[in-house]
């Protein structure tokens, strides 16, 4: 059984925001929402598409951004997302697989680290003094 996702008429969510339709129909053809349509071509807004409307509409009344600005900052945003869940991803991969990678080297001259220790601890000393 299929969960059906709630969906908002433009003139529904226009009203919710205080904005006028073609303010909306702005920000669809400049690629900044895009909204799904009906099978009569009805633009139908779901939840994820009125959270985005919420970081454009702050974006420009708060901050005064740009639609240019906007589109950078919300590509930036997916790509930030995007990395962050490489990197838990990379992370889970380790914890899972750290008992593979065995005891660390207890002779710095055996470590494959790209500083050596002897030379990491005198940057240490050097920023503390």
């Amino acid at each position: 059984m299929r969960k059906r996702t709630k969906t908002y008429t433009i003139s529904a969510v226009a009203e919710m925001y205080d904005i006028h339709p073609q303010t909306l129909r702005l920000y669809e053809r400049e690629g900044l929402l895009k909204p799904s349509r009906s099978v009569g071509n009805t633009r139908l807004y779901e939840d994820t598409d009125l959270e985005r409307l919420e970081i454009i509409l702050s974006l420009t009344r708060d901050l005064g951004v740009n639609l240019a600005g906007v589109e950078i900052i919300l590509n930036m945003r997916e790509k930030m997302d995007a990395m962050q869940k490489e990197f838990e991803s990379f992370f889970n991969y380790l914890r899972a697989h750290a008992s593979e990678l065995g005891p660390p080297p207890t002779d710095p001259a055996e470590s494959d680290a790209l500083i050596p220790i002897s030379r990491l601890r005198s940057l240490r000393f050097r920023r503390e003094g």
